[in-house]
């Protein structure tokens, strides 16, 4: 989807909100609008930050999560519900009030991925479905010259310590673009985050290796080295690869 999903994190401790996030961070299609410590506080930020998505605490002191979803529904514009929480047993209660998805403490990075997915869609406008791909180049600067790449000859990215990697079919770039910011260029096109460290095009995988622990090896068309695919990534990147 082209527009960035507004997102409001509700917790009353410090803590689940910085991991909660961290996690979301991972997604170049989220943006933190802002975070709330109570259900008072949530209720006055999302006036004013007007978010697509809140990802709401069910315990909180005075005003729980349950009455900020019920306050929420009556607003003209109301935001998507998603209930970020460490209790299981509110969670048919949570669906009366609308929400899209339930999402238990510590949180699953699968289930997590699943969800900002869901929301994608629900957020993604009817004539925006069938998106063209753009005809442009991915530029990066490299010591002072501009190159511009085309998308389709990148074989993967990574990220060494403050440099990202570009590896493509007939050079190699070090630049200081952050990956995040490259998987949001590349959004249009069919690359696939498999590592915090490693986004792969996917018209490139060739097989897909068992290794230990859940996860997985790649192996890419016209390279010796194997690439490690994060267990949390494997069930969706079996989706974008099969038909």
């Amino acid at each position: 989807m082209g527009k960035l999903i507004r997102v409001l994190v509700v917790d009353d401790e410090h803590y689940s909100r910085d991991e909660l996030k961290h996690l979301l961070g991972e997604y170049p299609s989220v943006q933190i609008v802002g975070e709330a410590d109570s259900g008072e506080d949530a209720i006055v930020k999302t006036l004013q930050y007007q978010p697509d998505v809140i990802f709401l605490d069910v315990e909180m002191p005075k005003m729980n999560g349950m009455e900020v979803a019920r306050a929420l529904m009556e607003f003209k514009k109301s935001p998507l519900v998603v209930f970020a929480t460490a209790y299981p047993q509110f969670a048919v209660e949570a669906f009366r009030y609308g929400a899209i998805d339930y999402l238990l403490k510590p949180f699953d990075e699968e289930q997590l991925q699943q969800t900002i997915q869901r929301i994608e869609k629900l957020l993604t406008p009817p004539n925006d479905i069938e998106v063209t791909k753009p005809l442009g180049k991915l530029a990066v600067e490299v010591d002072g010259e501009i190159f511009y790449i085309e998308p389709k000859e990148i074989i993967y990215i990574y990220r060494d310590e403050k440099v990202s990697k570009i590896i493509s079919t007939s050079q190699e770039f070090e630049v200081r673009t952050p990956l995040k910011e490259l998987e949001s260029r590349l959004l249009p096109f069919s690359f696939f985050r498999i590592h915090k460290s490693f986004l792969v095009n996917l018209t490139f995988v060739t097989r897909l290796t068992p290794w230990f622990n859940g996860a997985y090896q790649l192996e890419i068309e016209g390279r010796e080295e194997m690439l490690s695919v994060s267990r949390n990534y494997v069930k969706t990147l079996r989706g974008r690869l099969e038909i």
